[in-house]
């Protein structure tokens, strides 16, 4: 199932799940104004927890949060789907934001000082505006423009709309101000940049990539936050990246299908991406107590079901083979237009010197490729003269025993303790160590003489910059491969080290998602690492079976 189809299918469920109506009521009013905003605002379900508190506009909350009675297909803000993340037993998360209004108008309306009446030490407020800051600052309609940029500037009018007289501020001032405010009461502020448009670049070098608002209430959002030293998440960044992978189609099915075409307010796969994308921000911030607060989720990692999977095998037998073991980071397939390495480093290799088979299928661990068979099977292909390189972490991590893990967890460390674990049969597994299962392989292949290579995982898109990722399954990989008499290929830092070389603009290219999974580019970029690791191999075993293609790679 495609990325946008589950989207849109957890959506509808949730949807049912929570009583909502699919479409009994007729199309409703999308926003609401600043002088006819008449919504009924939640409040913290229980005051004696934290609350995550949310401000801003119909991209967040949308007219009565109701999708017009349209149900997923109506317009939803992210606000109503990120409480989905968060246990309630744990934190409040309380959506405030008003569709229609802008930064200056949810103060001029009261909803402002309402809303901070709620706020409380050790609460969290996000805040997102933008969208409607660009109005005009002086009408009969909604009078809700706020003056361009960040500045000090202020200018006094007459309200067209209210028939009072007001001073209006600039955008970055009421963020400021918000800012001020939640900081008196011991919260803390969090500004979100505005979600992008469906607008796409028509030329120049951007051409066919979704429009961003550096230049103007995204790029002020952000300067406000560097300022102010507050949290920020780029949503504007994020969502736009995202879209750009999706392609234009996918991004189409984002929105509601309406004349004239809608493209601010997302439908509820929309507001589900967007949500996620919030999420992930918020987990950058380093607030230890988000951790605590999200509900414990299935894992998203994809298991790709082995009947679609058709399992390679050398074609000329004679030849040696370089076999691939692992997991999506390796083989994708291009699900959601995610490749893996091994998808691409065939192109490197002579086939008339070498075979190149990749066994590696997404969602495994080194635990369930070994329960599931797997191993065994390419074992039964393998001579003497060949040569395997095993990369697994991707999926060893977490708890054994949580089912969101999907039973794929090993054991941490090298050795030979075990811990028991049930399976959705109902029957005991005795899991063993990260090591225990590496240890496995390389014995195995080594007893049939195959040369076995040891690789660390392929960094994450968000940790390669501030730390050394997979550090732990690194060493314990290293350890076993020292222990065992195989090779080890520390390609986290190969691909690190890349990284660093062309800089993150680049890099955040490469991603089919948030953080794990490649493009054909990241997996192009990834394959020539594993090629330079290979050659960096004492003596350099493979060198004659490599082709022209690789000659340059360093």
């Amino acid at each position: 199932m495609s990325f946008l189809s589950t989207l849109i299918r957890a959506g509808a469920m949730l949807l049912l799940a929570c009583g909502v109506a699919q479409a009994q009521i007729p199309p409703a009013a999308v926003d609401t104004d600043p002088a006819r905003a008449q919504v009924k605002l939640p409040e913290p379900a229980n005051p004696a927890l934290p609350s995550i508190i949310l401000i801003g506009d119909s991209t967040v909350r949308n007219g009565h949060d109701d999708g017009q009675g349209k149900g997923a297909e109506g317009q939803w803000g992210w606000g109503n789907p990120l409480a989905a993340y968060f246990d309630p037993a744990k934190v409040n998360v309380v959506n405030r934001a008003v569709g229609g209004l802008s930064s200056r108008t949810y103060v001029t309306s009261g909803h402002w000082e309402r809303t901070l009446a709620l706020v409380k030490p050790g609460d969290i407020v996000l805040m997102q505006f933008g969208h409607n800051d660009a109005s005009p600052i002086n009408d009969d309609k909604r009078a809700r423009g706020t003056i361009k940029g960040i500045g000090n500037e202020s200018q006094d009018i007459d309200n067209m709309l209210t028939g009072k007289r007001e001073t209006v501020y600039s955008y970055g001032w009421y963020l400021r101000k918000f800012i001020a405010e939640i900081r008196a009461k011991g919260a803390t502020p969090v500004v979100v940049s505005p979600i992008p448009r469906k607008l796409w670049n028509e030329e120049g070098p951007d051409a066919g990539k979704i429009r961003r608002g550096k230049g103007d209430y995204a790029g002020w959002a952000a300067e406000v936050a560097r300022l102010e030293k507050v949290g920020f998440i780029d949503l504007n960044e994020m969502a736009a990246r995202r879209y750009d992978e999706m392609g234009r189609e996918a991004v189409m099915k984002m929105f509601p299908m309406t004349v004239p075409d809608e493209r601010v307010h997302t439908n509820w796969a929309g507001a589900m991406l967007n949500a996620q994308l919030v999420v992930s921000g918020l987990k950058t911030l380093g607030d230890p107590r988000l951790a605590s607060f999200l509900k414990p989720v299935e894992d998203v990692r994809p298991v790709v079901d082995a009947r679609t999977v058709r399992e390679e095998s050398p074609l000329d037998p004679k030849l040696p083979t370089l076999f691939l073991v692992g997991d999506s980071t390796v083989k994708s397939g291009g699900q959601n237009g995610a490749i893996g390495w091994g998808e691409r480093i065939a192109q490197y290799f002579d086939s008339r010197r070498i075979n190149v088979v990749n066994a590696a299928i997404g969602g495994r661990s080194s635990r369930t490729f070994f329960t599931e068979g797997r191993w065994e099977r390419v074992l039964g292909q393998m001579k003497g003269g060949d040569m395997v390189i095993i990369q697994f972490g991707h999926n060893d991590g977490g708890r054994i025993g949580d089912p969101a893990n999907k039973n794929r967890a090993s054991a941490p460390g090298v050795g030979p303790e075990t811990v028991e674990d049930t399976t959705p049969s109902g029957s005991k597994e005795q899991v063993h160590s990260y090591g225990w299962y590496m240890s496995r392989y390389v014995a195995d292949a080594k007893a049939k003489g195959v040369t076995v290579v040891i690789a660390s995982p392929i960094p994450h898109r968000d940790k390669w910059q501030q730390e050394r990722d997979f550090a732990n399954f690194a060493e314990w990989g290293r350890q076993v491969a020292q222990a065992g008499g195989a090779h080890f290929m520390d390609l986290t830092m190969l691909v690190t080290d890349g990284y660093h070389k062309i800089g993150a603009e680049r890099v955040d290219t490469f991603f089919s998602d948030a953080r794990t999974h490649t493009n054909a580019a990241g997996a192009e970029f990834n394959a020539q690492r594993v090629v330079a690791g290979l050659k960096a191999m004492p003596g350099n075993p493979l060198r004659p079976c490599f082709s022209e293609k690789a000659a340059g790679i360093q």
